[in-house]
Order: C-alpha cells, then structure tokens, then sequence
C-alpha cells in the first residue's frame, strides 16, 4: 500500500496571500497618499535599503514599482 504524499501549502509553492484591496482590509496599516509621493511627476525613485526603485503612474491610474 502507498502513502498518500502530503498536499504542498500555499507557502511551499511561493504563493503568498493577496494583498489588502481596501482600508477596512488593512485598518491598521499607515496610509500615504500617492499624490503626496509623486508630488505632480509621472514617476518617482524611491531609496529602499541601498537599492534605487522606481514608482510610477499609468495611464490608467494604476501604480507600477520595478527596481
């Protein structure tokens, strides 16, 4: 007779939970609001632990950071 092989979890398979949608999802969480980052610029860089990103506004209102 063979084992059943135990099922990999989310976690073991890299798949992390989704991120909060809304601020009821995140109550706790700091808020910035993304106007106040790009300050009127399509794209900011932002310094992240010696690392340079970049934040940038779509066309289409959504927000894209690449490192």
């Amino acid at each position: 007779m063979q084992a059943a092989m135990p099922r990999p979890s989310a976690l073991t398979q890299g798949i992390l939970p989704a991120a909060p949608e809304t601020m009821s999802d995140a109550p706790n969480l700091p808020a910035v609001d993304s106007h106040s980052l790009l300050r009127g610029h399509k794209a900011v860089t932002i310094q992240h632990n010696g690392a340079l990103y970049r934040l940038q506004a779509t066309r289409l209102g959504k927000l894209i950071l690449t490192k």
